[in-house]
């Protein structure tokens, strides 16, 4: 690791800023918390920290500001209060008199959560870390602490306040989910077991056209598979009239700059990009699969057919590594699920390294009942994509700073 983790920083008794993602899936009407996963991820870390006698300081964000789920963390308190053996506390502050008092008052083993992080104007802005170091909330709060660890990988791609300003004045390392996250991922990147396909699909293909790319560039991927939006989008560039409906579907994205990007990279990569062949429709129901050849098509392409599920199962069946980003249809509708369903579980029986990244891919993998047989489910939606992009994560930069700053302290 090219940065701290726990097992290099001294933890016992300190005051210790836990910074994590808890943006929790929250009930429109009611606020509630839907799902717990993400506080379960981070579980071995704060049960270490207080194993260790530390007196943890939760720092989370909840939202943002002027959108329906931005809310206080008090009820993220409570809820997680339930999935730890351990007292957590809330104060109703993130870096004023209240807050202060009460992480000056934690005994070894509590845990405090401090309000929604971003309810402060400049946590969201984009600055360096010594710049962020800089802001009321850091230089009132690390005077309070002794170490600063960030277990946060689904926001490592944001360069906000609570990320990275702490880095340059505190000891600081990853957590446990950030550690496994980074050391699972880089083995894929670096040196995945080959043949390495990676699946895209769902609802958005304008970002995926870069990754795409890369990954192929790179020689991560030997073979790219799709579906979803981004299947209909190439082929709509390879100039396939999908039916006026369908093509509506992606003018949010797309242009034709975007487009002609993918003919560019069809020209390079022909041979490694698979499209599908044939297609359920919703016709009052799935009643009927059309192929090519029967486009275009007036009703909406809601999952890739029979035909091509096939196809597929063949190539992943050759595989060592594969990566999941993506359903391959409307999962949400039980009759447009059987593309998903028998893909996914085709890949969660094989015995492959297998990785699956993104909210809807996750979520479809629980409805499924399919994470115990996957081998690593990533926490990163955006993080993820650009770790598998190679672009460098300013949460990680910012730890990788301080771990240097820290070797050079010593000497």
């Amino acid at each position: 690791m090219e940065v701290n983790t726990l097992d290099n920083v001294e933890v016992s008794n300190k005051t210790v800023f836990l910074r994590v993602d808890f943006n929790m899936p929250l009930d429109k009407n009611t606020l509630e918390i839907l799902d717990t996963t993400r506080m379960k991820q981070v579980l071995p870390t704060v049960k270490e920290l207080v194993s260790k006698q530390a007196k943890t300081v939760i720092i989370a964000h909840q939202g943002r500001k002027g959108s329906w789920d931005f809310t206080s963390l008090e009820q993220h308190a409570q809820v997680f209060g339930t999935l730890i053996d351990a007292p957590v506390s809330y104060v109703d502050d993130i870096y004023g008199a209240r807050a202060k008092n009460a992480i000056s008052e934690l005994k070894a083993g509590d845990i405090l959560f401090l309000d929604n992080v971003r309810k402060l104007d400049y946590e969201t802005d984009k600055k360096s870390a010594c710049e962020h170091a800089k802001t009321p909330f850091i230089q009132t709060l690390a005077p309070l602490g002794d170490v600063f660890v960030n277990d946060a990988f689904a926001a490592a791609h944001r360069a906000q306040c609570s990320l990275i300003g702490f880095t340059p004045l505190l000891i600081s390392c990853a957590g446990r989910l950030l550690e496994d996250e980074v050391t699972t991922l880089s083995q894929v990147i670096q040196n995945p077991e080959k043949p390495c396909v990676f699946l895209f699909g769902g609802a958005k293909f304008s970002d995926i056209i870069v990754t795409i790319e890369r990954v192929l560039q790179n020689n991560t991927a030997d073979q790219i598979l799709l579906t979803g939006l981004p299947a209909n989008a190439f082929l709509h560039a390879q100039g396939y009239d999908l039916g006026s409906g369908n093509t509506k579907a992606l003018a949010e994205e797309g242009n034709e700059s975007l487009f002609s990007q993918i003919r560019t990279l069809m020209n390079h990569y022909d041979d490694a990009i698979s499209l599908p062949t044939d297609f359920a429709v919703d016709d009052q129901g799935r009643r009927k699969e059309v192929t090519l050849d029967d486009l275009p098509c007036d009703q909406p392409l809601f999952d890739i057919g029979s035909h091509t599920i096939n196809r597929y199962k063949q190539v992943l069946k050759q595989a060592k590594t594969i990566f999941l980003s993506g359903p391959c249809g409307v999962f949400e509708q039980d009759l447009f699920m059987k593309g998903t369903k028998e893909i996914f579980s085709f890949v969660a029986q094989s015995e492959v390294f297998s990785i699956v990244g993104g909210g809807h891919t996750v979520a479809a993998v629980k409805q499924l009942k399919l994470q115990d047989q996957i081998s690593h489910i990533s926490t990163g939606g955006g993080s993820l994509e650009k770790f598998m992009m190679g672009e460098k994560l300013p949460v990680l930069e910012a730890l990788k700073q301080a771990k240097m700053n820290q070797a050079n302290a010593v000497h």
